[in-house]
């Protein structure tokens, strides 16, 4: 009687152990990436690669405009993207019936997930740049990143609402509080650390997207700040991209220090929705 405990905990050890090497497996390699942009790229790290515009065929100088671009386009897409998700995400999790029409939302923005972002980079040149007549500019860019993200946060959103106890909204009911009161007073602040996650997963995204912005914003060599949202600007990932394969003799500390910094700017700001995600969890009644 006592060898089937003890076979069971042998191979619940055994699992274990295997989870533990497929997750080993899968970490490594991006660890051993991150070090070795670390180790090749920290030489180039100064206040002038940080502040300083880009001269001599962006072999010498600094990356400041790259940086400042990347950084807009960011804000831009949150603007664009977060009201529009989550106010999608609200009607599908607290006001559509369980319709086809409904099942066939869902299933589109699944759809819409995984498509190739050189297909949203496509889609944004014919009607944002083209149709529409914005220019190649960072309102073109923005909004061609924002509905590459939007999958994302409505579906993360979605799932977040639908994780809130019915009860919740029970309770508010009979109380006389009306279904968007609910939704605005109690659903939304218990929901709040999912839906900032799905967010910062689609902003993530858009900071280091290349082929979107290569349609409709990025500019392969301008050494200035941009003035109005209908301008051009330098973005770090296609500016990684262009030092990379465009410009011969480019030193190589520079190409790691850019890919460095780029890693540093999504990685803060990964830390920073941790953070905020954490204290909103903490703060939940569930």
């Amino acid at each position: 009687m006592m060898t089937n405990p003890i076979r069971r905990q042998q191979v619940e050890r055994a699992g274990f152990a295997l989870l533990a090497v497929a997750a080993l497996l899968v970490v490594l390699p991006i660890l051993l990436v991150i070090v070795a942009i670390l180790v090749r790229g920290i030489s180039a790290i100064n206040w002038e690669f940080l502040t300083a515009m880009p001269r001599d065929g962006m072999k010498a100088g600094g990356i400041f405009p790259a940086i400042v671009g990347t950084l807009l386009l960011t804000l831009g897409t949150a603007l664009a993207a977060i009201p529009v998700g989550v106010a999608g995400a609200i009607y599908l999790a607290e006001y559509a019936r369980d319709t086809w029409l409904t099942r066939a939302i869902r299933l589109a923005v699944i759809n819409l997930a995984g498509i190739p972002s050189v297909v949203y980079g496509l889609f944004g040149l014919g009607l944002f740049v083209l149709f529409l007549q914005f220019g190649t500019s960072i309102l073109a860019g923005s909004l061609t990143l924002a509905i590459m993200t939007l999958p994302v946060i409505i579906s993360t959103s979605e799932e977040a609402l639908r994780a809130v106890p019915v009860e919740f909204r029970t309770v508010s009911a009979s109380l006389g509080g009306t279904r968007w009161q609910a939704t605005r007073t109690v659903v939304l602040p218990q929901a709040l650390p999912g839906i900032i996650t799905g967010v910062i997963l689609g902003l993530l995204r858009a900071a280091g997207e290349t082929a979107p912005i290569l349609f409709t914003v990025a500019a392969f060599y301008l050494p200035q700040l941009p003035g109005s949202p209908f301008d051009q600007t330098m973005a770090l990932p296609y500016h990684l991209y262009v030092i990379v394969t465009q410009v011969p003799g480019m030193p190589a500390e520079i190409q790691y220090g850019t890919a460095l910094v780029l890693l540093v700017l999504v990685l803060s700001l990964n830390l920073v929705a941790t953070l905020i995600r954490s204290r909103f969890r903490r703060q939940r009644q569930w």
